[in-house]
């Protein structure tokens, strides 16, 4: 989408995001510290699923005609996600108007750019911090005297000079879509996975004038809210303050709450002051991500992350069973030295505290991260094109690392999805949650052979085949916990169950003679629950029902 003008602007800011309802907080960053180049400066955000020849001609019918003297500036915000067709577009204006100077920005050009395609292809490359560096360079660019230099290191100025963006989102923005926020920048720890190892610290910005920010976003009608901090309680003070912003705008009961806040959480540090105040927040508004990575204490030394294991336990016990927190975890395939057998007890350990969602994430050798530092040592090999998976190490073997990718896949649609939340119990059956889902997993790709485009009725009905004809089904009853008869009532009760909870409307083949007439969908609460929250809400609380 471009952003109309009564003037074609000089300078464009761009960037490709993974879905519409992501909106970029980098741009807008930029788009707030142009100065006096900010009239002449017009933001266009589009997604990775529209095709580079139509944003290049949308781009250029933006600028207008090239004309002598007039210099075009095209800003790229180029991110793992979005680099492979950034490059294609790139390329594509370059072609058609070669003077016009195109200019990088992002993590995925501010490290190891030496050899990158799109590198070569552009005019300048700004790495790292670019709320400083993109208004001059574009001074430069318009006005003199040229850059000397192609790469351009980003100047990291102090917090309080840099314009804050958060009067840059539209109202569509704000109706439509998930705004990012940030209350600091960079990370204090050193996990060589992440970019942010490369940071010396964390730095905030001043409480007040940000808060001051958010409140005008909240007038405005903003109410979903995702901070993108790394460390969002570092520091207990602030993070008390900003709680208490959000705990102040909540709707007096029974008014359902219509606030959404995402924070990103260090799991071993919950002082007692941040749990009064989380313990005062309805469902469906906060949701936590919490990155756990590993389990495998030498994994964790290895890899430079510091985690207290029992202040994790005790802080994921207490998230939920004394918060109404949405708990969405990770966890790390592939990482050196991590068996197969390593990551299913971590994993094991982290599915019995019951978090609402484990994110299976496989890892990633990000440029400039130190990781890179383990491949000859421990055998990593890693996909050369983005997002630059790991595809084997010493002690993975190609074909684990493929086992579970697609187990990844089917956790998703069958655990993440909130759907099936009373069948997960019966296919998880048995000593190793892990183990019982990777033996689904392995059938169903023997069945299925798909890991993409399997509706929520094509599970009902794996799920009932492999809970009643396969291993897991026919150990149950001959351990003698269920009989052959019983066993099916009970799956077919709990799948029941599950696909009327979801809000499904087709006939599942195994449900068929079991439905209800169809009738209007069934009303949802909590006004504040995004669409896979309303799920393991409904999930948490199941009704009785039976064949």
């Amino acid at each position: 989408m471009g952003q109309a003008l009564l003037v074609r602007p000089a300078i464009l800011l761009c960037t490709l995001n993974a879905k519409y309802i992501h909106a970029s907080l980098g741009l807008r960053y930029l788009l707030a510290n142009m100065g006096e180049l900010r009239a002449q400066t017009a933001l266009c955000e589009y997604t990775i699923a529209r095709r580079p020849a139509d944003l290049a001609a949308e781009l250029l019918a933006l600028l207008g005609p090239a004309e002598a003297g007039r210099v075009q500036v095209v800003g790229f915000g180029v991110y793992i996600w979005n680099m492979s067709q950034t490059c294609e577009l790139v390329r594509l204006l370059k072609a058609a108007r070669p003077a016009l100077k195109v200019v990088l920005g992002g993590p995925e050009v501010s490290h190891e750019h030496d050899q990158q395609p799109i590198v070569a292809l552009a005019d300048h490359v700004i790495t790292g911090w670019g709320d400083v560096s993109f208004p001059k360079l574009c001074r430069a660019l318009l006005h003199g005297p040229l850059p000397l230099m192609k790469v351009i290191a980003g100047e990291q100025p102090p917090l309080d000079e840099i314009a804050l963006p958060y009067a840059e989102y539209s109202d569509a923005d704000l109706a439509h879509r998930v705004l990012y926020v940030e209350a600091s920048r960079g990370c204090p720890f050193k996990c060589e996975f992440c970019l942010s190892s490369l940071d010396k610290t964390a730095w905030a910005f001043e409480l007040d004038p940000f808060l001051a920010e958010l409140d005008q976003l909240y007038q405005r009608g903003a109410r979903q809210f995702k901070f993108v901090d790394r460390t969002f309680n570092l520091k207990a003070e602030a993070s008390a303050r900003i709680l208490q912003f959000f705990l102040d705008r909540l709707p007096p009961a029974p008014l359902a709450p219509d606030l959404f806040v995402h924070f990103e959480l260090i799991p071993d540090q919950l002082p007692e002051r941040l749990k009064t105040l989380i313990a005062q927040f309805p469902p469906g508004v906060l949701q936590f991500e919490i990155g756990i990575q590993s389990f495998n204490p030498e994994v964790q030394q290895r890899i430079s992350r510091r985690q207290d294991h029992a202040k994790t336990l005790a802080n994921l016990s207490w998230l939920v069973t004394q918060s109404q927190a949405h708990l969405h975890t990770d966890l790390i395939f592939g990482l050196p030295g991590e068996t197969l057998a390593s990551f299913a007890q971590g994993f094991d350990t982290l599915y019995a505290l019951r978090p609402h969602e484990i994110q299976l994430g496989l890892l990633k050798r990000l440029r400039g991260t130190p990781i890179a530092r383990h491949t000859e040592p421990w055998g990593m090999v890693y996909d050369a094109e983005p997002p630059y998976a790991v595809q084997q190490t010493s002690v993975l073997s190609r074909q684990e690392v493929q086992r579970f990718v697609r187990l990844a896949r089917y956790w998703d649609l069958v655990a993440n999805s909130g759907r099936f939340s009373r069948t997960l119990a019966l296919l998880l059956q048995g000593a190793s949650p892990f183990a019982a889902f990777l033996a689904w997993s392995d059938w169903l790709w023997q069945r299925s052979g798909q890991t993409s485009g399997l509706s929520p009725e094509a599970l009902v009905d794996h799920l009932f085949d492999y809970l009643t004809e396969s291993g897991q089904g026919t150990a149950a009853a001959s351990a003698g916990r269920l009989a052959p008869e019983p066993l099916q009532a009970t799956v077919l009760a709990a799948l029941l169950a599950d696909y009327l909870g979801s809000g499904a409307r087709a006939r599942p083949r195994r449900l068929q003679a079991m439905l209800p007439a169809q009738g209007p969908p069934a009303a949802r609460s909590g006004a504040g629950l995004v669409p896979r929250q309303q799920q393991h809400a409904l999930g948490a609380n199941p009704p009785m029902i039976r064949p």
